[in-house]
Protein backbone atom coordinates (compact mmCIF):
# COMPACT_ATOMS: atom_id res chain seq x y z
CA UNK A 1 0.00 0.00 0.00
CA UNK A 2 1.25 3.53 -0.82
CA UNK A 3 1.47 5.49 2.50
CA UNK A 4 0.18 8.79 1.62
CA UNK A 5 0.95 10.73 4.63
CA UNK A 6 4.76 9.48 5.59
CA UNK A 7 6.37 11.81 7.55
CA UNK A 8 3.87 14.09 8.10
CA UNK A 9 2.39 15.04 11.55
CA UNK A 10 -1.35 15.43 12.07
CA UNK A 11 -3.29 16.77 14.78
CA UNK A 12 -6.80 15.08 15.39
CA UNK A 13 -9.32 16.99 17.66
CA UNK A 14 -12.02 14.65 19.07
CA UNK A 15 -10.05 11.89 18.14
CA UNK A 16 -11.18 8.80 20.92
CA UNK A 17 -14.18 7.73 18.75
CA UNK A 18 -16.31 7.90 15.91
CA UNK A 19 -15.26 9.76 12.82
CA UNK A 20 -11.86 11.25 15.06
CA UNK A 21 -11.06 7.62 16.06
CA UNK A 22 -11.30 6.04 12.45
CA UNK A 23 -9.33 9.35 10.89
CA UNK A 24 -6.56 8.57 13.51
CA UNK A 25 -6.13 5.05 12.84
CA UNK A 26 -6.12 5.39 8.77
CA UNK A 27 -3.82 8.17 9.34
CA UNK A 28 -1.29 5.79 11.36
CA UNK A 29 -1.66 3.28 8.75
CA UNK A 30 -0.66 5.78 5.92
CA UNK A 31 2.68 6.39 7.66
CA UNK A 32 1.64 9.97 10.01
CA UNK A 33 2.40 10.51 13.50
CA UNK A 34 -0.82 11.31 14.72
CA UNK A 35 -1.21 14.10 17.39
CA UNK A 36 -5.05 12.86 19.19
CA UNK A 37 -6.78 15.30 21.13
CA UNK A 38 -9.43 14.47 23.55
CA UNK A 39 -11.29 15.78 26.96
CA UNK A 40 -11.52 12.31 28.48
CA UNK A 41 -7.89 11.48 29.95
CA UNK A 42 -9.34 7.57 30.11
CA UNK A 43 -10.34 7.20 26.63
CA UNK A 44 -7.45 9.26 25.42
CA UNK A 45 -5.02 7.05 26.91
CA UNK A 46 -7.22 3.61 25.62
CA UNK A 47 -6.72 4.91 21.87
CA UNK A 48 -3.32 5.65 22.11
CA UNK A 49 -3.21 1.82 24.05
CA UNK A 50 -5.17 0.73 21.32
CA UNK A 51 -3.71 2.37 18.39
CA UNK A 52 -0.06 2.38 19.20
CA UNK A 53 -0.09 -1.31 19.46
CA UNK A 54 0.38 -1.57 15.70
CA UNK A 55 3.37 0.69 15.83
CA UNK A 56 2.08 3.63 14.97
CA UNK A 57 3.09 6.79 16.17
CA UNK A 58 1.10 8.78 18.43
CA UNK A 59 0.42 10.68 21.04
CA UNK A 60 -2.50 11.94 23.14
CA UNK A 61 -3.07 15.53 24.75
CA UNK A 62 -5.81 16.16 26.87
CA UNK A 63 -7.52 19.04 25.70
CA UNK A 64 -11.05 20.21 25.75
CA UNK A 65 -10.67 22.01 22.39
CA UNK A 66 -13.57 24.78 23.22
CA UNK A 67 -10.53 26.25 25.67
CA UNK A 68 -9.34 28.84 24.33
CA UNK A 69 -5.77 27.60 25.63
CA UNK A 70 -6.00 24.64 23.88
CA UNK A 71 -4.71 25.34 20.63
CA UNK A 72 -1.73 26.39 21.09
CA UNK A 73 -1.12 23.95 24.13
CA UNK A 74 -1.39 21.19 21.54
CA UNK A 75 0.72 22.37 19.19
CA UNK A 76 3.32 22.76 21.19
CA UNK A 77 2.81 19.12 22.42
CA UNK A 78 3.07 18.37 18.46
CA UNK A 79 6.49 19.91 17.98
CA UNK A 80 7.74 18.60 21.03
CA UNK A 81 7.10 15.04 20.19
CA UNK A 82 7.50 15.13 16.27
CA UNK A 83 9.51 18.44 15.37
CA UNK A 84 6.26 20.02 13.15
CA UNK A 85 2.81 19.92 12.30
CA UNK A 86 1.72 19.66 8.49
CA UNK A 87 -2.03 18.73 8.68
CA UNK A 88 -4.45 19.79 11.02
CA UNK A 89 -8.17 17.97 11.50
CA UNK A 90 -10.82 20.03 13.17
CA UNK A 91 -13.48 17.16 14.46
CA UNK A 92 -14.03 17.95 17.52
CA UNK A 93 -17.42 19.37 18.42
CA UNK A 94 -21.39 18.86 20.11
CA UNK A 95 -24.77 18.02 18.86
CA UNK A 96 -27.56 19.37 19.71
CA UNK A 97 -31.31 19.27 18.51
CA UNK A 98 -32.64 22.72 20.50
CA UNK A 99 -35.30 24.83 18.37
CA UNK A 100 -35.08 28.38 18.54
CA UNK A 101 -37.87 28.84 21.32
CA UNK A 102 -35.96 26.93 23.88
CA UNK A 103 -32.34 27.52 23.13
CA UNK A 104 -31.39 29.76 25.69
CA UNK A 105 -28.07 32.23 25.24
CA UNK A 106 -25.87 30.20 27.47
CA UNK A 107 -26.73 26.45 25.50
CA UNK A 108 -26.00 28.75 22.38
CA UNK A 109 -23.01 30.13 23.61
CA UNK A 110 -21.66 26.29 24.66
CA UNK A 111 -22.46 25.20 20.96
CA UNK A 112 -20.62 28.24 19.51
CA UNK A 113 -17.43 27.75 21.78
CA UNK A 114 -17.63 24.07 21.20
CA UNK A 115 -18.47 24.06 17.18
CA UNK A 116 -17.12 27.24 15.63
CA UNK A 117 -14.66 29.17 18.55
CA UNK A 118 -12.48 25.98 18.78
CA UNK A 119 -12.23 25.51 14.86
CA UNK A 120 -11.38 28.97 14.60
CA UNK A 121 -8.75 29.13 16.97
CA UNK A 122 -7.33 26.19 15.79
CA UNK A 123 -7.66 27.07 12.26
CA UNK A 124 -5.38 30.46 13.39
CA UNK A 125 -2.56 28.62 15.34
CA UNK A 126 -2.07 26.04 12.70
CA UNK A 127 -1.46 28.67 9.29
CA UNK A 128 0.71 30.44 11.93
CA UNK A 129 2.78 26.88 11.84
CA UNK A 130 2.56 26.80 8.34
CA UNK A 131 3.25 30.32 6.70
CA UNK A 132 6.90 30.18 7.25
CA UNK A 133 6.78 27.01 5.55
CA UNK A 134 4.41 27.86 2.87
CA UNK A 135 2.23 24.74 3.07
CA UNK A 136 -0.11 22.84 4.86
CA UNK A 137 -3.46 21.40 5.32
CA UNK A 138 -6.40 21.79 6.66
CA UNK A 139 -9.38 20.23 7.38
CA UNK A 140 -12.51 20.67 8.55
CA UNK A 141 -15.05 18.77 9.81
CA UNK A 142 -18.75 19.86 9.46
CA UNK A 143 -21.64 18.41 8.13
CA UNK A 144 -24.70 18.19 6.09
CA UNK A 145 -26.58 20.67 8.47
CA UNK A 146 -24.33 23.11 7.51
CA UNK A 147 -26.82 23.79 4.18
CA UNK A 148 -29.62 21.60 5.45
CA UNK A 149 -30.74 22.00 8.47
CA UNK A 150 -31.81 18.79 9.83
CA UNK A 151 -31.05 19.52 13.79
CA UNK A 152 -30.73 22.57 16.20
CA UNK A 153 -30.44 25.87 15.32
CA UNK A 154 -27.16 26.41 17.18
CA UNK A 155 -25.56 23.46 15.53
CA UNK A 156 -26.96 24.14 12.47
CA UNK A 157 -26.10 27.83 12.76
CA UNK A 158 -22.11 26.63 13.25
CA UNK A 159 -22.02 23.99 10.91
CA UNK A 160 -22.40 26.78 8.04
CA UNK A 161 -20.44 29.48 9.63
CA UNK A 162 -17.49 26.48 9.73
CA UNK A 163 -18.19 26.52 5.74
CA UNK A 164 -17.54 29.63 5.23
CA UNK A 165 -14.64 30.16 7.45
CA UNK A 166 -13.18 27.16 5.56
CA UNK A 167 -13.65 29.02 1.80
CA UNK A 168 -12.51 32.34 3.79
CA UNK A 169 -9.13 30.69 4.74
CA UNK A 170 -8.40 29.19 1.22
CA UNK A 171 -9.31 32.34 -0.41
CA UNK A 172 -6.16 34.10 2.15
CA UNK A 173 -3.94 31.68 0.98
CA UNK A 174 -4.21 31.39 -2.74
CA UNK A 175 -1.87 30.41 -4.73
CA UNK A 176 0.27 28.70 -1.98
CA UNK A 177 0.68 25.54 -0.74
CA UNK A 178 -1.45 26.12 2.84
CA UNK A 179 -4.99 24.35 1.83
CA UNK A 180 -8.25 24.80 3.58
CA UNK A 181 -11.13 22.50 2.55
CA UNK A 182 -14.19 20.50 5.03
CA UNK A 183 -15.62 17.44 5.05
CA UNK A 184 -19.56 17.54 6.00
CA UNK A 185 -20.67 14.15 6.97
CA UNK A 186 -24.29 13.37 6.34
CA UNK A 187 -26.01 10.37 9.12
CA UNK A 188 -23.18 8.61 10.06
CA UNK A 189 -23.53 4.96 11.64
CA UNK A 190 -22.76 6.49 15.23
CA UNK A 191 -24.76 6.13 18.95
CA UNK A 192 -25.18 9.93 18.55
CA UNK A 193 -26.49 9.64 15.28
CA UNK A 194 -29.08 7.16 16.90
CA UNK A 195 -29.68 9.31 19.56
CA UNK A 196 -30.78 12.21 17.44
CA UNK A 197 -33.29 10.25 15.46
CA UNK A 198 -34.71 8.85 18.45
CA UNK A 199 -35.51 11.79 20.05
CA UNK A 200 -32.99 11.09 22.52
CA UNK A 201 -30.58 13.97 22.41
CA UNK A 202 -29.11 15.12 25.73
CA UNK A 203 -29.10 18.72 24.14
CA UNK A 204 -32.53 18.78 23.67
CA UNK A 205 -34.98 16.97 21.83
CA UNK A 206 -38.06 18.88 20.51
CA UNK A 207 -36.90 19.99 17.35
CA UNK A 208 -39.29 17.79 15.21
CA UNK A 209 -36.67 15.54 13.00
CA UNK A 210 -38.22 13.01 12.68
CA UNK A 211 -42.21 15.12 11.32
CA UNK A 212 -40.08 16.70 9.14
CA UNK A 213 -37.51 13.99 7.27
CA UNK A 214 -39.01 10.86 9.02
CA UNK A 215 -39.95 9.25 5.66
CA UNK A 216 -36.43 10.73 4.32
CA UNK A 217 -34.90 7.02 3.10
CA UNK A 218 -31.97 8.06 4.72
CA UNK A 219 -28.60 5.68 4.51
CA UNK A 220 -25.76 6.38 6.90
CA UNK A 221 -22.85 6.17 6.53
CA UNK A 222 -19.63 4.69 8.33
CA UNK A 223 -16.62 6.50 10.15
CA UNK A 224 -14.34 4.78 8.47
CA UNK A 225 -16.18 6.21 5.05
CA UNK A 226 -15.41 9.88 6.37
CA UNK A 227 -12.09 8.99 7.01
CA UNK A 228 -11.07 8.07 3.60
CA UNK A 229 -12.69 11.75 2.69
CA UNK A 230 -10.33 13.40 5.30
CA UNK A 231 -7.46 11.38 3.74
CA UNK A 232 -8.02 13.11 0.38
CA UNK A 233 -8.11 16.30 1.87
CA UNK A 234 -5.06 15.99 3.77
CA UNK A 235 -2.86 13.92 1.20
CA UNK A 236 -0.93 15.21 -1.98
CA UNK A 237 -3.86 13.52 -3.90
CA UNK A 238 -6.05 16.88 -3.36
CA UNK A 239 -3.24 19.96 -3.59
CA UNK A 240 -5.12 21.66 -6.28
CA UNK A 241 -8.21 21.31 -4.40
CA UNK A 242 -8.75 24.26 -1.47
CA UNK A 243 -11.81 26.01 -0.42
CA UNK A 244 -13.93 22.90 -1.02
CA UNK A 245 -16.71 21.41 1.43
CA UNK A 246 -17.16 17.65 0.12
CA UNK A 247 -20.65 16.47 1.45
CA UNK A 248 -20.47 12.66 2.02
CA UNK A 249 -23.75 11.27 2.51
CA UNK A 250 -24.54 8.23 0.15
CA UNK A 251 -25.96 10.40 -1.95
CA UNK A 252 -29.21 10.88 0.77
CA UNK A 253 -29.39 14.69 0.50
CA UNK A 254 -28.20 15.49 -2.97
CA UNK A 255 -30.24 18.63 -3.20
CA UNK A 256 -28.43 20.55 -0.22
Amino acid sequence: MTKLLEGKTAIITGATEGIGRATAELFLRHGANVVATGRRQEKLDQLVTDLGRSGGRIIGVNADSSDPLAPKLTFIKAVEAFGRVDILVNNAGMGEMMAIEETTDEHFDKVVQANFGSVFRHCREAVQHFMPRGEGAIVNVTSINGSLPLCGLAYTSTKGAVNTMTKSIAVRFTGTGIRCNAVAPGFVDTPMTKKARGGEMDEGSMFPFNEIYGNTDIKDTTADEQANAILFFASDMSKAVTGRVLVVDNGTFMAA
